[in-house]
């Protein structure tokens, strides 16, 4: 495993002289890779697509939901008595209906927003890497490492992180795109 200097660039024709100027500053062709990174969301990182089975901040979503719902059917349920003189026996009926779906909307508007802090967690503080064409090299040397960041930097390139990976044969074969990106200073 190799520490892996990478940087995000916005054009092709950006990382193709990236490519070239790595090469010519030592860096093995087998030892860089580039591709195009998509935007958070779409990863295809399970069976049904998208990255995660449920998004960050909504794990109490079901759970809100039904509170939500039972605390607005129990107070339809008894306005809907209250009013039952005038409303007849549907009152409560049609009361305890109307007060579960206006509850569950209620909660519906409590879910937690992107960045928002998740109790006992920080998963949906995550930020993700931005999408855009990457390239990457393996750098086996701290004199290696320096040196790539120096051609990325002068090429344009932006978010440059480090990570730890391996390169083989131009393909970062451990590349996990929802690894949180270590940025260099």
């Amino acid at each position: 495993m190799s520490t892996i200097v990478a940087g995000h660039f916005q054009l092709q024709d950006e990382v193709d002289n990236a490519r070239r100027e790595l090469v010519r500053a030592g860096f093995s062709e087998d030892r860089i890779s580039a591709f195009f990174l998509n935007q958070p969301g779409q990863h295809d990182q399970t069976a049904i697509g998208g990255d995660n089975m449920q998004s960050p901040g909504a794990k109490e979503t079901p759970e809100g939901v039904m509170a939500g719902a039972a605390t607005g059917g129990a107070i339809g349920v008894a306005v809907g008595a209250a009013t039952s003189v005038v409303t007849g026996p549907v009152g409560p009926i049609v009361g305890g209906l109307v007060g579960a779906h206006v509850g569950s909307l209620f909660s519906l508007s409590k879910m937690k927003d992107a960045g928002e802090g998740e109790e006992g967690s920080s998963e949906n503080r995550y930020v993700p890497r931005q999408s855009g064409m990457l390239i990457a090299v393996a750098a086996d040397q701290p004199e290696d490492e320096t040196r790539a960041i120096d051609v990325l930097r002068r090429l344009g390139g932006h978010h440059i992180e480090r990570a730890k990976g391996t390169i083989v044969g131009g393909d970062w074969t451990d590349f996990d795109p929802l690894s949180l990106p270590v940025l260099v200073q």
